[in-house]
């Protein structure tokens, strides 16, 4: 696999507008600061970051006890957000979930939308057909880098860069059109259907997702080119939030959390679905495990995306979205209104809902912030008796408190940010 680059790291003294002069000083995790003269002690503070907190990504209240500006612990506290989407999926059918799914991580809905049928069908023993399944490929690698940018975005402005913000978000209002154009609404998309999608791609869509593509690459090029040599980023960045890859494992981090950390793990190499191990793409894996290579691992991740995008293309099969089956997909509106065999399953998927064989399913995507995985339990009928999300920001942020301890409180939220979690998952 891949190592990220490192074209600034913790080098000496730089040349004039490059970068460092000095390094950072800042105290190490588990290093004592020097003792002032005197032996001055004063006693330690609480304070509240969140719940309602621009860098809190969401409602997150971080409880943190300081000494000066030390921290010396970190207490998430969740829940604020807290909707019950798993109990709710137990009393709707197996394809009206779907709309629960897109709200749990609404920064990248297709994914979770395709994760959830993807772990029906397993169960189902429904196998989509081609032109559906590199369909799917196109929409969940698309809200990758979605998300990535959102993060890039959030993250630059929470440490002070504003142009990148604007940079970021102006692109994802281009994959917004996308989304709009072919499920009709820009973030809940609700775009699955087991045994397929929704309907078929619209005329031309495949060609604005190719001028994306090709134009793309630019910004990421002007994104890199503010940030990945700055002085002020670099500074920010480099040496926090620091965390090995052995604690990266024993925490349960995924994804670019990880991957940063050296662990090489993503598991659309590691346990391939959709035909991933026949694209040819990297899988980039960081060194140091700091704030800086998980930047750089997703600046990276969104160049490996448009890769598999234009290959996605390239293959692209013509055919139907859907399989051919009228106990699960619903038969066209033609055939429902002149065929009576027709109109029977039609009315039947509609009130009874899609029935699932007795048994249980659990399938696992590498979703834009790590692995996601989706279980289903059923009882033969039309709903599902347990759905579980293993979500991957629910694990990360667990280990929010290990990486702050002992660094500064300007850190925590360059920390906080660097983990890229979103609340709907988390608080579901």
């Amino acid at each position: 696999m891949r190592k990220v680059t490192y074209e600034v790291r913790r080098t000496p003294e730089m040349g004039p507008g490059g970068s460092l002069v000095h390094a950072p000083i800042m105290p190490v995790q588990g290093e004592m600061l020097p003792e002032v003269a005197g032996d001055i002690a004063g006693e330690h503070m609480l304070i509240n970051i969140g719940p309602q907190h621009p860098a809190t990504h969401g409602v997150l209240r971080l409880v943190l006890e300081l000494d000066g500006e030390t921290v010396i612990k970190c207490t998430p506290h969740i829940g604020y957000l807290h909707s019950s989407f798993e109990k709710l999926g137990e009393y709707r059918t197996w394809n009206q979930v779907i709309p629960l799914t897109d709200r749990m991580d609404y920064l990248a809905p297709l994914i979770y939308n395709c994760a959830y049928a993807m772990a029906v069908e397993k169960m189902m023993g429904v196998e989509v057909t081609e032109r559906c399944k590199v369909l799917r490929v196109i929409l969940m690698e698309l809200d990758r880098i979605f998300s990535h940018l959102l993060w890039l975005g959030t993250t630059a402005i929470d440490l002070g860069a504003f142009t990148v913000f604007l940079y970021t978000f102006q692109e994802r209002e281009r994959i917004y059109d996308l989304h709009e154009a072919y499920t009709g609404a820009r973030i809940t998309t609700s775009a699955t259907r087991i045994g397929g999608m929704m309907a078929d791609l619209p005329p031309d869509w495949i060609k604005g997702l190719q001028h994306f593509i090709e134009t793309f690459p630019r910004t990421l090029d002007e994104v890199e080119t503010l940030l990945t040599n700055n002085s002020i980023w670099v500074g920010r960045t480099q040496g926090v939030g620091v965390i090995s890859g052995e604690d990266a494992v024993n925490f349960g981090l995924s994804g670019a959390n990880l991957r940063a950390s050296g662990v090489d793990y993503d598991i659309r190499k590691d346990r391939p679905y959709y035909d991933y191990e026949t694209y040819d793409f990297v899988v980039p894996v960081g060194e140091h495990g700091d704030i800086y290579d998980r930047y750089l691992c997703r600046i990276e991740e969104m160049r490996q995306s448009l890769l598999l995008l234009h290959q996605a293309i390239d293959r692209l099969p013509g055919g139907p979205v859907n399989i051919d089956n009228p106990r699960v997909i619903l038969p066209s509106k033609t055939a429902a209104m002149s065929d009576m065999e027709s109109m029977i399953h039609h009315f039947k998927v509609v009130m009874e809902g899609v029935r699932a064989p007795v048994g249980e399913s659990w399938f696992s995507v590498e979703s834009s912030k790590g692995e996601l995985g989706m279980y289903v339990v059923s009882d033969g009928g039309s709903k599902p008796v347990r759905w579980r999300v293993r979500g991957p920001s629910f694990i990360n942020i667990a280990a929010l408190p290990y990486m702050v301890e002992g660094a500064l409180l300007s850190d925590v939220i360059a920390v906080n940010a660097s983990l890229d979690i979103v609340l709907g998952e988390i608080d579901r």
